[in-house]
């Protein structure tokens, strides 16, 4: 059974940064797309950033410059590395693996910034 696995949310305070992992079971994800995406309250689910199995990236334009996305293929994981955050990126963040195939979802982890 194929499982996502994602980790590393938390609390931090304006202008901190937190480090998001997503890792997915089974050696056929090496090399598909995944991808970040979060959710506010009353709020509709949106891209954060996405790598293709080619380490292509694409990032939404309010989190250039201050997210990271990068994998490792041989851990199935993929990683957000987020500075600078600001309280409008208080969401909860679900990581999406293969979005044009197998299209799974973790469950997310809660990201809250706040002084």
């Amino acid at each position: 059974q194929v499982q996502v696995v994602e980790s590393g949310g938390g609390v931090v305070q304006p202008g901190g940064s937190l480090r998001l992992s997503c890792a997915a079971s089974g050696s056929i994800f090496r090399l598909v797309t995944m991808g970040w995406y979060r959710q506010a309250p009353g709020k509709e689910r949106e891209l954060v950033a996405r790598i293709t199995g080619g380490s292509r990236t694409i990032y939404r334009d309010s989190v250039k410059g201050r997210f990271a996305i990068s994998r490792d293929s041989a851990k199935n994981t993929i990683y957000l590395q987020m500075n600078d955050l600001k309280p409008e990126d208080t969401a909860v963040y679900y990581c999406n693996v293969d979005p044009d195939g197998y299209n799974i979802w973790g469950r997310g982890t809660q990201v809250t910034v706040s002084s």
